[in-house]
Parts: C-alpha cells; structure tokens; sequence
C-alpha cells in the first residue's frame, strides 16, 4: 500500500502505532487510552480464566468417564481409547485462541493493541461501515508489520448484520461505539459464545443519567433519576438493558467488572445460556424509589423465590416498599429503573487483574489511573447497590459536614458497613438502613447545632424527631480503607485540559468546540482570512 508518511502523523499507544491524517477523516480519542487499557487488562484475565475453566472441565470429563464403563488398566489407571472424541463438531480437548470482534474500530487502534499486546489471542476482526475507517484501518495493520497482518483482519461492514450472521462465534465481542451503544446489543449478545465475553462502552452520559429521561427509557428501558448516584445507576441500567436483550435468547449475563471514567461507562460480562438460571433474572432487578425532600432511597425488587423442601417457586415482589409520602421528611417519593440491583462488580476478578495490571505496569500508559480505579472498586460493598453523598446529607440539614472519616467510624461503630465507591470520591456505600443515617445525623447536629429553618423543611421535619440510636463518633478502624490507610492515589486528575469527548469523525471544527478541543486546536484548523 503506497503512502506519503508526510501526511500523516504517527501516533504510538503501547506496542501499537497508527497513522492519523491531519483532517478530522477516522474517529480517535487519546482520552480512550484508559478504556483501552482496562480492557487490555480484563482481556488478559479472562484469557488465562479461559484456560483454567477448560483445564477443570476436560479434569471433569476425564473422571467422570474413568468412574463410568471406561476401561482401566492394571495399574488402576483410566484408558481411553486413541481417537479423539468430537462434539458438536469439535475435539475434546483442543482449546483454540479466542477470537475477538471489534464491532466498531475505526482507526483500528483498540484491535491492534490486543494483537500485539494480549499472549495468547487469535484473529482479531474489526468492522467499521465507513469505507474511510476500513481504509485507514488496514494501512495501520499494514504499518504494524507482519504480527498484526498475521492476527488483524478488516471488514466494511454493518456491525448489527455481521453479528447477527455470525451466532456464537466470537469468544469476546467489543462495542465502543460513539454515544448509545443500545442498536447493536441485540445482535452482540447472540454473537458471543457461551462463557464468552462482551465488553460495552456507552457515552451518553446526559441520557443515562437524567437529562432525558424519556430518551434512556425509550433505548435502554429504564428510567433514570437524577440524584449524586447517577453514575453508577447509568452503570446498573446499561447491566439491565444487557441482560434483557441476552433473556430473549435464553441466556443470562454475569458482570465481571463495571467501570465508570471520565465520561463514559464501560461494562465487562460473560454471557451463558441456560433457560432455567434465567428465570433469576427478576431477582437481579429493582425499580428505586427516591424521595425528592432528602437522600432516602429504596429499593424495590421486581421478583421472589419461596422454597419449599427441593422446589423453587418464582413471584411478583412484595409491594410497595415504600409509603406515599417519605416516614423522614413527608416528601413524594420519584420512581426510576428497573435497574441491575446484584453486584455489578466480581471481587475476585478485580483482585486478579489489579494483580496483574500491576505485575506489568510498565505495559500500561494509563497505568497510574487504571490501578487507582481498580484499587478503589476492590474496596467497594459489592452487594451494596448506589450510595450515599455526605455533602448532600447535610445540605438537607443545612449543617457543618463531619468529616469522611467521623462518620464512617459511626456507621461502623453501630454495627454497620460501610465502604467508598469509584464512581464519587465523596460518595459512600452502606448497608445501614436510612433510619440508622438519619439518627446518626441527629446525633451530630446536637453536638453541632443549626439555625433555624421554616418548618416545612426537609430538614426540619428530619431533626424534629429524636435519635432512637445513639451514635458513637469514636475512631473506628474500619474509618479508613487499606488504600487510604497506605495512601494510596484513587482520585486522580485529568493529565491535561480538555480531557473528554471529542467530535466525531468527518464533522467541520468549529469556534463552538472550544471546550471540547481548547481554543488553540480550534484557531489551528480556521481557514485564514
């Protein structure tokens, strides 16, 4: 492929390198380095997972065929006999490198990295319907030398259709689309084969978390509320919708890791199949009621089993949860979801590519910021669903804000837990009732009294009750996580201005785009006069 290198620029990310054109012609983001990493990292773990599941699986096969008529030797060894058994058109035993799909690649950047990157990986296939970003993508493949060529291949094609006319063919599916990923989850949950992955990246934060509600309802079928939790709740829809779109095929999803940076959410599940683990799915699902007077919210599970002796009966849940007006304020109440109320995160997963991304940090370009996310998700209450903000808490009250730590040792002190999130540095998890929140409250606003307010505040009507708990503001050790104890980075800043969103591919830059480019990029690409 014939090429002027002085027309483009080189840019490097990793082991993998792209030539971008000077004019705005295929889509690439430098903010998305740290979406590329974390799924560079999930890939890894999930690959060496891979591994060890078919490693116990052919363990399972082989001792439940040596307990059966298998023939066994004098020694009391199980034989076999030499031929390799096939099923469902496949020998037993043969594990082939998992195939990944780029549904929407672009510049190609993301499959590349996983090329050269990701040991143990097979065919990389990146799609893209725009005849511009195929082109481009196979000149990076090209300039990326005979390992790339070898495992990278690009087609112009249709995502949805590609998928849909490809079931169950890829071990991992990657959607990072530019804004709602919600057209393309359909086919991508029919594409991934059973225990396979689909990693999911949604942008349109505004939609997702309360701006247009109307609009997240009409593509993700959940309403959204607008409270300090939003993000996470953006998270936990985005699960939802995800597993609505796997039950209509009789499959079910399992998060691994759910992840919430800069100004997207990104979502990392295995999908399986099975008709009878899906009737789960209303246990794993809640509508959320917030009080539009305080912080209250609860929530209220679509379903509920009740057992009897070896059977299992599946019911509509118990309603209301709530009464019509708020027991701590006599506000209403706003009702949101149904959004994913299981654990969003699997510990153990985090615990391992935490390990791992740190065992090769010099692997990372983001390393700094992907550890300090994965630390702070490591720490988190994983069945804990959204959380409460301090600050907010005593905004209702109009009161002095106890510190982070004062109040954490309260909580803990009163026999709850208590946790942060990755999502808000002043957000916390608990699993202590709103009742023990608010008497924690109470307690501290005597020892730090308020002025009065008219009332028919919110906060007047919580502290005219008294404290039923007596809270104990004592250090507790739990006050601290380890990360903090170690002082650890969790929050870290932006690495340079205007680190966000950028324009999509092929739009005109414009004076209007200052704060999403910084006004030397704009005045660079005016025509002069």
């Amino acid at each position: 492929m014939s090429m002027d290198l002085n027309d483009y620029t080189i840019i490097k990310e990793g082991e993998a390198e792209i030539l971008m054109h000077a004019k705005n012609e295929v889509f690439y983001n430098k903010t998305q380095v740290n979406n590329r990493d974390m799924s560079i990292a999930v890939l890894r773990t999930f690959i060496s997972r891979w591994k060890l599941e078919h490693e116990a699986l052919l363990s399972k096969r082989n001792k439940s065929e040596c307990e059966g008529p298998a023939e066994k030797s004098q020694d009391g060894t199980c034989t076999t006999s030499e031929e390799p058994v096939k099923t469902e058109g496949k020998v037993r035993g043969e594990l082939k490198p998992p195939r990944v799909l780029e549904a929407l690649s672009a510049s190609g950047l993301r499959a590349l990295r996983y090329a050269r990157e990701v040991e143990g990986i097979g065919q990389v296939v990146a799609l893209d319907n725009d005849k511009g970003a195929v082109e481009a993508c196979q000149r990076n493949i090209m300039f990326n030398g005979s390992v790339a060529c070898s495992k990278v291949e690009s087609h112009l094609a249709d995502a949805r259709v590609y998928m849909l006319t490809n079931p169950k063919e890829f071990d991992v599916v990657d959607l990072d689309p530019y804004s709602s990923p919600s057209v393309f989850l359909d086919s991508a949950v029919q594409s991934v084969v059973d225990g396979g992955m689909l990693m999911c990246t949604a942008t349109d934060m505004a939609v997702l978390c309360g701006g247009n509600g109307e609009v997240c309802y009409s593509k993700y079928g959940s309403y959204p509320l607008r409270g300090k939790y939003c993000h996470e709740m953006a998270l936990r829809i985005l699960l939802a919708c995800i597993e609505s779109h796997a039950n209509r095929y009789k499959r079910y999803i399992v998060p691994v890791l759910s992840v919430q940076m800069d100004f997207y959410v990104r979502v990392f599940v295995r999908i399986y199949t099975s008709a009878s683990a899906m009737k789960n799915t209303p246990l794993k699902l809640s509508y959320v009621y917030q009080c539009t007077g305080c912080d209250a919210f609860h929530l209220q599970p679509i379903g509920r089993t009740v057992s009897k002796n070896t059977s299992v009966r599946y019911l509509p849940g118990f309603a209301p949860v709530v009464p019509q007006e708020c027991s701590h304020c006599q506000k209403k109440f706003n009702m949101g979801g149904p959004i994913w109320s299981a654990p969003i995160h699997d510990q153990e997963w985090v615990m391992n590519i935490l390990s791992d991304v740190k065992s090769m940090k010099d692997r990372y370009p983001a390393y700094d910021r992907i550890s300090a996310v994965l630390t702070t998700i490591s720490e988190e209450l994983p069945d804990v669903p959204l959380f409460l903000s301090l600050h907010n808490l005593c905004a209702t009250l109009k009161c002095t804000s106890p510190s982070a730590v004062i109040f954490r040792s309260a909580v803990s002190n009163a026999g709850y837990r208590i946790s942060g999130t990755h999502v808000n540095p002043l957000g916390l998890k608990s699993d202590a009732p709103m009742d023990v929140i608010w008497d924690i409250m109470r307690c501290w606003v005597k020892n730090h009294p308020v002025k009065a307010q008219p009332a028919d505040q919110p906060g007047s009507v919580i502290l005219a009750k008294e404290p039923v708990l007596q809270a104990n503001f004592a250090r507790a050790v739990a006050s601290l996580s380890k990360a903090q104890a170690k002082k650890v980075a969790r929050f870290l800043p932006n690495p340079e201005r205007h680190w966000g969103p950028k324009l999509r591919a092929g739009r005109q830059i414009t004076s209007k785009h200052i704060s999403l480019l910084g006004e030397e990029k704009v005045n660079g690409s005016q025509p002069s006069r």
